[in-house]
């Protein structure tokens, strides 16, 4: 296989890394930590909604999730029963997240996006008792597309909707079970039961529901914090889903395992919402995938958000452009922010960049191996461990690789080996420090005339073109070369772009098989509700739009 721009060290080391064991692995259950952080910090804030002005203590949410989780074990949540979870984000979004815990349940985190096709075969997969819903979402009535599916859905007894009598009725129900019930339930618990279902998209088929356990998100929520230096004096605005890891994992789980205050902005992602909440919460740290991240810095007023209190947060959730990622530390006020990479399986995160790391290794790599891990760079065709500096497939091991897809053991045992291995189908490299590279898909990597063409490394070059504000690179088909290069753009604000412009842009400083053949500029991309871009759709868009401009000429 090609390396990108890498040059293997001289004497060969294997892409192999180990994280620190110094700081033991928390081996307690979710709720069972809830509690040790309300010992410690009780009087403190835990979570601020800003949409509806309503706050809780750490005392004051323990007894909301308490409130909760009695509820469910009067609906008759037995251990192991899944609850699903479909709403937007909202402070009873995470009680429900911590009560579900507590009772032993296997929350089932549920795409606000979904369409009643997709919503029906979660419910069946997961068989899926008792559901807690928003009222509707956008142009989604979520109270219709229920009972569109209901009857198809044998398991599903109860429904409970966030906003309306029912959740009043859900905590009313919950006074007539004792807490020593409760603590009964608590004892039975232990930290390597599964937790949490949450489903991933796959570019053909149904999603396969990843199954998570106590153990793999609430220690990867922990070290995550850790390393962001999170104390309780932390506040952490969280623009992001909550049916994501990154919301209820590197959001929630980070912020209580440390006793630092969640703040929710809006329900779904709004850039001046979110700065707004940084803003009068005097928030510390902020999350977002890039295109969030580049919606905020494209707000006309931006300049006159005061968000000096800033000095940590995440970048995460697609590759980060080192552009963006500059404008945000310098800007932004985020000196110390960080970039996570990981996915679902893994609970999230496998790397991480460090606050003292210097600011090529902050932008332009997705740092280091988390603790208690291991991570390493394979040959995607003999799955031998390649040399440091060759790109191959990065795989991971350790505490946080799922149990497994829900009831799915054929499709588990394609993603983890015999060995344990988490097979990610990302394409990365690592250098010899162990810094780690994402530099495209297996299944992106453009093959050109024989050429392997890395979309990634040919975004993070067009990024520093002056009048490009987005840049997504795709392949499509093309009878010479097998495959040709798009650059599909979307410009700043009053500019115009040509291909021939491009292509002066990159001659001489990308070689001639990476210059974009294709350019298309549009007003937006294709997204997932968690903020990344649809490439197959992307793709797909693209070989019609090419066809009709050839059908044109």
């Amino acid at each position: 296989m090609t390396t990108p721009t890498s040059v293997a060290p001289a004497t060969a080391v294997p892409s192999y890394a180990a994280g620190s064991t110094s700081i033991p692995l928390i081996d307690d259950t979710i709720g069972a930590d809830l509690a040790f952080t309300i010992e410690r910090f009780g009087d403190r804030e835990a979570l601020v909604d800003v949409p509806s002005g309503r706050r809780w203590t750490y005392t004051e949410f323990g007894l909301a999730v308490e409130e909760v989780a009695l509820g469910l074990l009067a609906k008759g949540v037995a251990k192991g029963d899944r609850v699903g979870l479909w709403a937007v984000n909202c402070p009873e979004w995470v009680m429900v997240q911590y009560a579900a815990a507590r009772v032993g349940a296997v929350m089932v985190n549920i795409n606000p996006a979904y369409r009643v096709h997709e919503l029906g075969y979660v419910l069946r997969q997961a068989g899926i008792g008792v559901l807690v819903s928003s009222l509707a979402h956008k142009t989604s009535d979520y109270r219709r597309m229920i009972e569109q599916v209901r009857a198809d859905c044998p398991a599903l007894r109860d429904v409970v909707h966030i906003g309306d009598p029912t959740w009043d009725g859900l905590v009313k129900l919950g006074e007539s079970v004792s807490r020593e019930r409760l603590a009964e339930r608590e004892a039975q618990l232990g930290c390597y039961d599964p937790v949490n279902i949450q489903y991933t998209s796959g570019t053909t088929g149904f999603p396969k529901g990843a199954t998570l356990s106590h153990h793999n998100i609430l220690n990867n929520g922990y070290f995550v914090g850790e390393l962001l230096g999170y104390t309780e004096n932390d506040r952490v605005t969280l623009p992001v889903p909550f049916y994501h890891c990154f919301g209820m994992v590197m959001g929630n789980l980070a912020v209580t395992t440390h006793g630092s205050c969640m703040v929710i902005p809006a329900p779904s992602f709004d850039p001046a919402a979110t700065l707004h909440a940084v803003e009068r919460e005097r928030c510390t740290s902020l999350y977002g995938v890039p295109t969030m991240f580049i919606a905020e810095l494209g707000l006309p007023d931006f300049a006159t958000f005061d968000l000096s209190s800033l000095r940590t947060g995440i970048m995460a959730g697609s590759p980060c452009p080192e552009e963006v990622m500059k404008r945000v530390m310098s800007e932004m006020h985020m000196s110390e922010v960080a970039i996570c990479y990981g996915m679902t399986e893994t609970s999230p995160v496998s790397t991480q960049t460090r606050s003292d790391d210097d600011l090529e290794h902050r932008t332009r790599t997705v740092g280091r191996v988390l603790p208690h891990l291991q991570v390493k760079v394979v040959d995607p065709d003999t799955g031998a461990t390649v040399d440091r500096g060759t790109p191959g497939e990065l795989c991971t091991r350790g505490y946080s690789v799922m149990l497994g897809y829900w009831d799915e053991p054929e499709r588990s045992s394609e993603a983890v080996d015999a060995d344990g291995w988490m097979h990610t189908g990302d394409l990365a490299v690592m250098d010899e420090d162990g810094y780690v590279r994402i530099v495209g898909r297996i299944k992106d990597m453009i093959i050109r005339g024989g050429e392997n063409v890395y979309p990634r490394e040919i975004e993070e070059f067009l990024y520093a073109h002056p009048k490009i504000s987005d840049v997504q690179v795709i392949g499509v088909p093309d009878e010479k070369y097998g495959e040709e290069i798009v650059a599909c753009v979307i410009l700043r604000p009053g500019q115009t772009l040509t291909r021939d412009e491009l292509a002066r842009f990159c001659r001489g400083r990308l070689a001639h098989y990476k210059v974009p053949r294709h350019l298309w500029v549009r007003d937006s991309f294709p997204m997932t509700v968690s903020g990344k871009v649809r490439k197959v759709e992307l793709r797909e868009e693209a070989m019609g739009f090419l066809s009709g401009v050839a059908r044109a000429s």
